[in-house]
């Protein structure tokens, strides 16, 4: 499960990129209870996320030319320029050359072989998110992808991920793991073939965040309320929990979990 005691390969920072961030924050703040907390003047408007004063997430204005309003999951590397070569070495690109962000950590940002965007965090003052798992924080993180086993050769090369094998009706789903600890408690996500789940709504390569939801039906009724689309209705997964996917009002796509209790 996702959680703050960050290792190699973990999700451990989560950022929205908007067109609107005031909007963005006013949705989100309506839909998960979150409020938002500039960072300063200095850093062109971004700012965090937070829940019970604890930061949950960030969001930014959208910074490279042509982007979409989408959700970016940074993960974590002890050596931010040994993980960018590999991501070359291993047929992705870089888009961002490994930058310090004001002593807190070191930021690149890369797109992998099949054209999904992530993020890589070498912590220093900052280790990460300071919430998740927790209701209204992230739970999950998923890749949807047209080659799930390439993807994971690939990101294998980066982070030495494990995955497992789960049949599901209609695919196979791949949980991911960290290379260390007992695979349960090490897991973090998954990979689906692109177009399954979600109605198909995944529409791209993508990385798309789960949050978690204590009562998914009201969470999509106040997205809906306040501007967002429901890509997938609510549903219940066998083994998983219940589960929609949404966007928000400039199209940044997201999911919900209600995850099943552990046995």
């Amino acid at each position: 499960m996702l959680g703050t005691d960050f290792s190699t390969g973990s999700p451990t920072w989560l950022d929205l990129g908007s067109p609107d961030t005031g909007a963005a924050a006013a949705f989100y703040g309506a839909v998960f209870g979150w409020s938002f907390e500039s960072a300063g003047p200095e850093t062109g408007g971004y700012g965090f996320f937070q829940l019970d004063g604890k930061t949950v997430g960030a969001l930014g204005a959208l910074t490279e030319e042509g982007a979409s309003s989408a959700w970016m999951v940074h993960f974590r590397t002890e050596d931010i320029d040994a993980t960018v070569a590999a991501v070359t070495a291993g047929g992705g690109a870089v888009r961002m050359e490994p930058t310090d962000v004001m002593g807190e950590g070191r930021l690149a940002q890369a797109t992998d072989p099949q054209g999904a965007e992530f993020a890589l965090w070498q912590p220093a003052r900052t280790a990460g998110l300071e919430l998740a798992s927790a209701p209204n924080s992230l739970l999950w993180a998923e890749l949807h992808v047209p080659d799930p086993v390439g993807a994971i050769a690939f990101y294998q090369g980066l982070f030495g991920w494990r995955s497992q094998d789960m049949d599901v009706p209609g695919m196979t789903y791949r949980v991911l793991s960290v290379r260390d600890g007992d695979l349960e408690d090490a897991s973090f996500g998954g990979v689906a073939p692109l177009g399954d789940g979600a109605g198909g709504g995944a529409g791209k390569p993508r990385w798309v965040p789960y949050f978690h939801s204590v009562d998914v039906d009201a969470t999509v009724a106040a997205a809906q309320s306040n501007g967002g689309t429901v890509l997938m209705p609510a549903a219940d997964v066998p083994e998983v929990g219940r589960i929609s996917w949404l966007a928000d009002p400039f199209g940044a796509v997201f999911a919900l979990l209600k995850p099943e209790p552990r046995k």
